[in-house]
């Protein structure tokens, strides 16, 4: 499943997603996240899958444009970091 957080608004849109069938909760994207935007918990949406995942905080959803800000790439910049160490390939920026 596609999980998808984020908004949009007169400036653009804003989303994270994280497969969570790749996601195995392993917490590399927390641990490489300087804006605390995951965190590692029980799937909110699938209450029988066993393990944990990652997610993004609720507290930060809204807010994701300024958060994220710090470490977006801009032309010939590196990839972000929570997403160059997701080894799944579970984690995707979207604007």
């Amino acid at each position: 499943m596609i999980a998808t957080y984020g908004y949009k608004d007169g400036s653009g849109e804003y989303y994270i997603q994280i497969d969570t069938d790749k996601c195995n909760g392993c917490g590399d994207c927390v641990k490489a996240c300087t804006q605390n935007v995951f965190e590692v918990m029980e799937d909110p949406n699938d209450p029988l899958r066993d393990g944990s995942i990652a997610i993004v905080a609720h507290t930060v959803g809204k807010k994701l444009k300024y958060i994220c800000a710090v470490c977006k790439p801009v032309k010939d910049r590196p990839p972000l970091p929570c997403v160059k160490v997701c080894t799944q390939g579970a984690i995707v920026h979207l604007w």
